[in-house]
């Protein structure tokens, strides 16, 4: 079968296409991770104010906490004094982007749709943070002292390039290297397996196709990179853009375990409209970016992606499938000890 043979060259053209921006990526990220401290985080973040939940989202956005990462981050955030909006926000932001995603949405997607999405998921986590902080009661925990400091050793400047290497390339990739490959091989097998174009003239921009989306997205576990390409493959079978990012809002900012974990963090009326605003939000953001095309695929992809790609790019490809099977060869071994 001619699909059968096409997944591999599929599979390896997205790899191509993405790998020197999600390995940038991933340097960005471990430079964050020594900038950006846990501690610092969470002493900003108290409070009933619209203003957490800026500042929730603000932090949120920009930080390389993959979906499964971020739920213990919420818990503890919470813990520490933050606020029901303020974790909310955090939640709602924080899965969505990250700088690795954003890189990966700029190779596959392009510029316009990555800085979108970014936009996108700043403005959900605003609305969900203070959405959820207005059908709550005052509570009489004590104030998160400001000034405190942190209470984690301070790292030596000559250990910080080790440091921010390690989270990088090692310990942030062990954390969403199965569900990047799986991406990327499940981007593979629709772009063979549903022609080009299939759905534009069933679906095109029709709320049909965003429902669709969105059925998908909600109860998917699926970290904000692995999602780009499989949004791609979408794409490239004809769903509107803003059908796929309906996919990219839902999938990687909810899931089962999210859902599940953030009732007990938050409380179940507060998830429920956590739910409710985060579905409207991206409903909305789809329908105006149908209503502004954006060149997503046909320039961004085309651009990126060449059956001649020279050293550069081949080189990146390879270091970073070593970079996602190493991390998920150790998920593997880690699993494999737990079942002795």
């Amino acid at each position: 079968m001619i699909w059968l043979e096409n997944i591999p060259t599929e599979i390896w053209r997205v790899t191509v296409a993405m790998a020197p921006y999600l390995l940038f990526g991933f340097l960005m990220a471990g430079v964050l991770s020594e900038l950006i401290s846990r501690e610092f985080v969470r002493r900003h973040l108290g409070g009933r104010s619209w203003i957490q939940s800026l500042k929730a989202a603000l932090v949120g956005v920009p930080m390389p906490v993959c979906s499964c990462g971020v739920i213990p981050l919420a818990a503890s955030l919470r813990e520490h004094g933050a606020s029901r909006g303020a974790t909310a926000s955090f939640l709602a932001s924080t899965p969505q982007t990250g700088v690795d995603s954003l890189m990966v949405t700029y190779a596959l997607l392009g510029l316009p749709f990555a800085v979108f999405r970014a936009v996108v998921a700043f403005i959900s986590g605003i609305l969900c943070g203070t959405a959820v902080e207005a059908v709550s009661t005052k509570e009489s925990q004590a104030e998160v002292e400001v000034d405190q400091e942190d209470e984690r050793p301070r790292t030596p400047l000559a250990e910080k390039p080790r440091r921010m290497f390690h989270y990088g390339f090692i310990a942030l990739p062990r954390n969403i290297s199965k569900a990047m490959l799986f991406g990327i091989v499940l981007s593979g097998v629709i772009s063979s397996v549903i022609p080009e174009n299939y759905f534009a003239d069933k679906m095109g921009d029709t709320w049909v196709a965003m429902l669709l989306m969105l059925a998908i997205g909600l109860p998917l576990y699926v970290c904000s990179s692995a999602s780009v390409p499989i949004a791609l493959a979408f794409i490239q079978a004809g769903i509107a853009p803003g059908a796929a990012l309906v996919f990219l809002i839902t999938g990687p900012a909810t899931n089962a375990a999210t859902i599940t974990t953030l009732a007990n963090v938050i409380g179940k009326k507060q998830v429920a409209v956590f739910l409710a605003v985060l579905t409207l939000t991206a409903l909305a953001a789809g329908m105006i970016m149908n209503q502004f095309p954006m060149r997503t695929e046909a320039s961004a992809y085309a651009c990126h992606t060449d059956h001649n790609a020279g050293t550069g790019p081949i080189l990146a490809a390879g270091a970073l499938l070593v970079i996602l099977l190493n991390g998920a060869a150790h998920g593997w071994l880690k699993s494999l000890k737990k079942n002795r």
